[in-house]
């Protein structure tokens, strides 16, 4: 059967290593805000690993694993305490409608609606090969039920809850900034700082517990078989495994996050089958009034002062993006209407002295970013697609998201960059430039990639 090859495009993703913004992102804010003002609140603890190298004739260096599960359907959740803001970031996130009530436990059953990752890779493709048909890549977001201190002991349907929890990869910690006497808060006063620490205790407490029981059922099968041969093949993998379940342990007890912890790919193996809450990835979200949004522009608002202080000592590097729930959903009354849309925007723009813009685009990029979640795309008049893959994905797998023949049959990826190919407009131009390269199967795909897989699959198979 003759070979067949199809087009892909890999688009650049967005990060932002603590202190230092190395491609402008969507800003929540513009205008008056410089990049390192704005990164007052917008650290990230997003690690991006070097592509390994390794000496001519030496073993290749194994790249660093990742927590969490290795798919590309990946789902990020909403967290938090009850009435501060969840089904209305959800609502206006998702263009939804659930329930948001001023209640506790308004939300009990999880509510799932998928997003689109604004991206202007698939805009600028769309222009170029004018398709029949686009498809965007898609961000699944999961609205969650607030917790309650007590939650990992039973309290307020808590059980229930944390296992919604644990059915998502990542978490939007989302936290109440406003304060308005007609929305109660389930603590009876509104405390930012609190509220995250009694959702940090709450998902630790919960992972103490997970550990505890695996730890002495581990322990058993350890002290009974020793170091000999005895045993199945399951019991062995305890006995292996219990000595990253003792070291996990004792690291929760400590006080400190999974995900914080400098680990082995030995070690994240064995945390990737426990399904831990601390080891999801986290970026915290503080919902604040309309007014102070706006005012952002001006002065630094003290309840994100707080809270960035908490994560800098706590869960140094991580990600803070503030919001207005009020402001968001008030735009996104205008989804069908952009230029009604727009007049509100610059009405809170001439109001805020500054460009005002949604800070929902940079949440659900961000989002996608905490999932190591990267993207790719098939262009050509018929349609141009946006595919996802996690980082660190090599050449055929990535060519097994768009079919497992791709995967199967895979013979080479022409490899060329999506910047080269915008600045230089045509395929032949960057082949004239140098700038188009074969890789095999070992080729680790990387942002920016364009990519011409070429695959051979035979129908010959043994009976």
């Amino acid at each position: 059967m003759a070979s067949t090859s199809i087009r892909t495009f890999l688009g650049s993703r967005l990060w932002a290593p603590c202190g230092r913004l190395h491609q402008p992102t969507s800003n929540i804010l513009s205008g008056h805000h410089t990049l390192e003002q704005r990164l007052l609140f917008s650290t990230t603890s997003q690690v991006a690993y070097a592509k390994p190298t390794s000496k001519k004739g030496a073993a290749p260096v194994e790249p660093k694993a990742l927590l969490g599960r290795p798919s590309n359907n990946l789902k990020i959740g909403i967290l938090g305490v009850p009435n501060i803001g969840k089904s209305t970031f959800f609502n206006a996130l998702t263009n939804s409608s659930v329930p948001a009530e001023n209640f506790p436990f308004c939300t009990i059953d999880p509510s799932e609606a998928r997003v689109v990752v604004p991206d202007d890779r698939i805009t600028w493709l769309t222009s170029h090969y004018k398709p029949q048909k686009v498809t965007p890549a898609f961000l699944t977001v999961i609205d969650i039920a607030g917790l309650v201190r007590g939650a990992s002991k039973g309290e307020g349907l808590g059980n229930a809850f944390l296992s919604h929890v644990r059915s998502v990869d990542a978490l939007f910690h989302l936290c109440r900034g406003f304060e308005d006497p007609g929305v109660t808060h389930v603590d009876g006063s509104v405390d930012a700082v609190r509220d995250l620490e009694t959702i940090h205790d709450e998902l630790l407490l919960s992972d103490m517990d997970t550990l505890h029981k695996i730890h002495q059922e581990y322990e058993k099968v350890a002290q009974r078989l020793g170091a000999g041969k005895t045993g199945n093949a399951v019991e062995k993998k305890k006995r292996d495994d219990f000595p990253t379940i003792a070291k996990l342990l004792a690291w929760v007890e400590e006080g400190k996050d999974v995900r914080m912890g400098d680990w082995t790919n030995e070690e994240i193996e064995v945390i990737n089958q426990q399904y831990l809450l601390t080891a999801k990835p986290m970026i915290y979200l503080v919902n604040i009034s309309e007014q102070d949004y706006l005012d952002l522009a001006k002065q630094p608002h003290p309840v994100i002062k707080r809270i960035q202080d908490w994560i800098d000592v706590h869960h140094p590097g991580d990600l803070l993006i503030p919001f207005s729930g009020s402001f968001e959903n008030q735009l996104s009354l205008f989804e069908d209407a952009p230029e009604e849309k727009e007049m509100v925007l610059e009405d809170a723009s001439k109001q805020a002295g500054a460009k005002i813009t949604s800070a929902l685009p940079e949440i659900v990029v961000r989002g996608r970013e905490a999932l190591n979640l990267q993207q790719f795309f098939t262009a050509g008049p018929g349609e141009v697609r946006s595919w996802t893959t996690r980082t660190n994905t090599f050449a055929p797998q990535a060519a097994g998201v768009i079919h497992t023949d791709f995967e199967r049959g895979f013979i080479m990826a022409e490899v060329m960059k999506m910047d080269d190919l915008k600045e230089l407009g045509s395929e032949a131009e960057v082949k004239a430039a140098g700038k188009y390269y074969s890789k095999g199967k070992d080729y680790q795909v990387e942002d920016g990639d364009v990519i011409f897989f070429k695959f051979n699959v035979t129908n010959n198979k043994k009976k």
